[in-house]
């Protein structure tokens, strides 16, 4: 599964392919040198020294950008770690990444998001870039950011590993008056969450089924932590980005087309909803919780509204020991990011999806929202980051083929009916027709200096 092939930058020359870029789907040839896009065009010759792929009409995308993973390194790495959750990135067809810094210990100052930074650049096959998280105690490392070295400013308004709650009124001014660069919000409301937990063990004790799990984590504290954001977003003229919308009510929040307060769908909440309790039970315990099928589909029509502009996984991986606890003892979070990408595409056969919307949502929008330079688009210039994807293709998915350290999958039940044939880096082969490059190696991603 694993081949130690040469990769550094090829020239070369793909041919035959369906390139879906900017709301169209065109039949374009797209020639790569040192790593770049240097021509797209209807017809392009091979030359000495250029590779050719012809990819027999198949479909070449833009790379993902996810803008929400969980990788779990530093401290955490018996879940996860940045090679393994990066091998998973590239064979799903995500080429960059932004983490999170909910890791041991949390990535709380500019020291710590150098020291991931040098991880990645030693173990990474993706693009990689990182969240700065917020605390009650780190204003002024939030002030003080370099906005050009972080995908952006992470506030946990509601439930989180280690100190990184922000729940001090006067510390969430200053951050939303004061960050550098985007503030990405997961938002729930704890004191909601926490009555309800104990109104859930004075019914059921300590065996709460996982279907409560939605009623624990309610609508009510998502709203009203997201309303807060947004609240303040507006007050103090903040860039925010709502992170995994999961309810109808919290739309309202959002519009189509607006540049400075934005919203986000994660795949697991556009495809699970509350019956799947029945079945997965821990596997899809995940926060904020998959909620109603009314909620399920008011998020994927808002996703084809735009008052979703961005779709991600929160790809948050946990051992399969650890999910075999009871309610309160198994940990949230899902491993999702080697199926995103098809789990995309089986929407545009199923919910109405269309490939032009997908690479709007995974690829431009992230691209445009945190300011990526160079990436997110198939433009002559740019990075030559991509995905050849076979329509006709099928994806079974296989305990034995998963590359995330967990080893597991809320899908083991599924086949997609597309297939990932190559994933490139930054003009660098990393996947191909389920082979890693294990040399492969992606780059930081760069951001402008003026992002407020």
């Amino acid at each position: 599964m694993e081949i130690g092939h040469s990769t550094e930058m090829a020239n070369l020359l793909l041919t035959g392919g369906k390139l879906v870029n900017e709301g169209t789907i065109s039949e374009q040839d797209l020639l790569v040198k040192n790593g770049r896009i240097e021509s797209i065009n209807s017809s392009i010759s091979p030359s000495p020294g250029v590779e050719v792929l012809d990819v027999g009409g198949k479909l070449i995308l833009p790379g993902l950008i996810d803008d929400q993973v969980h990788f779990r390194e530093p401290g955490l790495t018996h879940k996860a770690c940045i090679h393994s959750e990066s091998k998973a990135a590239v064979a799903g067809g995500v080429t960059t990444y932004f983490e999170m810094p909910n890791v041991s210990p949390p990535t709380l100052d500019m020291e710590r998001i150098e020291e991931k930074c040098a991880i990645a650049q030693r173990d990474s096959l993706a693009n990689y870039g990182f969240f700065l998280g917020a605390s009650n105690e780190n204003l002024e490392a939030v002030k003080s950011a370099d906005p050009s070295k972080i995908a952006g400013v992470k506030v946990f308004m509601g439930s989180s590993t280690g100190n990184m709650l922000v729940d001090e009124e006067t510390v969430l001014e200053g951050i939303f008056r004061n960050a550098p660069t985007i503030i990405a919000t997961h938002c729930e409301d704890t004191p909601m969450i926490l009555a309800n937990e104990e109104q859930a063990r004075r019914i059921y004790g300590e065996r709460v089924p996982f279907s409560e799990h939605g009623n624990i984590r309610s609508r009510q504290a998502c709203l009203k932590s997201s309303t807060m954001a947004v609240e303040l977003a507006q007050r103090e003229s903040a860039k925010l980005h709502v992170l995994h919308i999961t309810t109808e009510e919290e739309l309202d929040l959002f519009e189509s087309g607006h540049d400075r307060i934005t919203a986000e769908a994660c795949v697991h909440h556009l495809w699970f909803e509350e019956s799947s309790y029945e079945t997965l039970g821990s596997q899809i315990k995940c926060n904020p919780a998959i909620k109603k099928v009314s909620d399920r589909e008011a998020v994927r029509r808002a996703v084809m509204d735009g008052r979703i502009s961005i779709l991600a996984t929160d790809h948050a991986p946990h051992t399969w020991e650890e999910k075999q606890g009871t309610y309160f003892n198994a940990p949230s979070g899902l491993p999702l990011i080697q199926h995103t990408l098809l789990l995309m595409m089986e929407m545009c056969q199923q919910k109405g999806f269309s490939p032009e919307l997908i690479v709007e949502r995974a690829c431009h929008g992230p691209a445009r929202l945190f300011q990526v330079k160079d990436r997110g688009y198939l433009r002559e210039g740019y990075w030559a980051d991509l995905v050849v994807v076979d329509p006709e293709g099928k994806t079974p998915v296989k305990e034995t083929e998963l590359f995330s350290k967990c080893g597991w999958s809320p899908f083991s039940d599924l086949t997609f009916t597309h297939f990932i044939v190559t994933t490139i880096v930054s003009g660098k082969i990393a996947y191909h027709k389920g082979q890693l490059q294990m040399d492969c190696r992606g780059l930081r991603a760069q951001f402008p200096k003026d992002r407020r």
